[in-house]
């Protein structure tokens, strides 16, 4: 199976000239319901169970509780790189390729799960798209912990290791006006490592400093005796790119990736060329 990597040709740099694949931040990315929307539904239903149950004393505690994880939610980060199911995607070149000015990398997704799957933290998860998460496992658990008054007493392990789930389980959860982009996420939650298993870089830009973690896929390929061009299998150049394939390919042999080269092609999604 195919995943297909909508971006840029500074991404393309990054990823194919440098073999670094950056995992960015999920909360800044275009959703704004990232990640909150899971926790917040599971947040709703946890409290309405506790006030059903009339453990108010627990539902003013668990209030509380949550208020508080929820203010550290930046401490929960989740960072990944996202792609679709889709081959040459209007939509896709739209949103993430510059308007199809862009270009698609597209993986091969056996050999990436592969790779990361020593990575610690790591993992490649299909992205499901709900607007409620009722039934979710988590509502029971946390519900049963928060019954207990010893709950919320110092310390809070247990309650933090459940939030620390649920954050995780947020980073493949979307609202479903997404569905359409039928979307797969290598993923880091640098909040759940025993130790740093990826350590972070920044990137300045003029008006702020971000912060992202580097897949080295160098490192990573040669782990399992494979290169490059083995995990990249074809690169895509978008519908409205003004970039020369004869070019992109001198520029991939000089990179030392002369067979990926020959894998180079031209969309024929028929999306306008952006007026000037």
């Amino acid at each position: 199976m195919l995943l297909y990597h909508y971006t840029d040709f500074n991404a393309l740099n990054g990823i194919v000239g440098n073999a670094e694949l950056r995992l960015n931040n999920i909360l800044n990315m275009n959703d704004t319901a990232e990640m909150r929307l899971f926790v917040n539904a599971l947040r709703d239903n946890v409290l309405v169970d506790l006030k059903s149950a009339g453990l108010d004393r627990n539902f003013t505690l668990a209030k509380e509780f949550f208020k508080k994880e929820f203010a550290e939610e930046f401490h929960y980060s989740a960072y990944a790189a996202c792609f679709s199911e889709y081959r040459d995607d209007a939509a896709q070149w739209e949103r993430y390729a510059k308007g199809g000015q862009g270009v698609c990398i597209v993986f091969h997704k056996n050999i990436l799960e592969q790779i990361v799957e020593d990575a610690g933290s790591v993992s490649l998860k299909k992205v499901y798209y709900r607007d409620t998460v009722e039934g979710h496992e988590l509502i029971g658990k946390l519900t049963e912990a928060m019954s207990d008054l010893k709950a919320f007493e110092a310390p809070q392990d247990k309650l933090h290791k459940l939030m620390q789930d649920a954050w995780i389980s947020s980073a493949a959860f979307k609202h479903p006006s997404f569905t359409s982009e039928n979307e797969v996420r290598l993923i880091y939650t640098p909040f759940s490592a025993e130790e740093a298993a990826v350590k972070p870089k920044y990137h300045i830009a003029w008006d702020r400093i971000k912060k992202y973690y580097p897949l080295d896929l160098t490192e990573l390929c040669g782990r399992f005796g494979i290169h490059l061009v083995d995990l990249v299998d074809e690169i895509i150049i978008g519908p409205a790119s003004p970039q020369s394939l004869p070019i992109l390919q001198d520029y991939l042999i000089d990179s030392g990736l002369k067979s990926l080269a020959a894998r180079v092609s031209l969309s024929n999604c028929p999306l306008r060329k952006p007026t000037t």
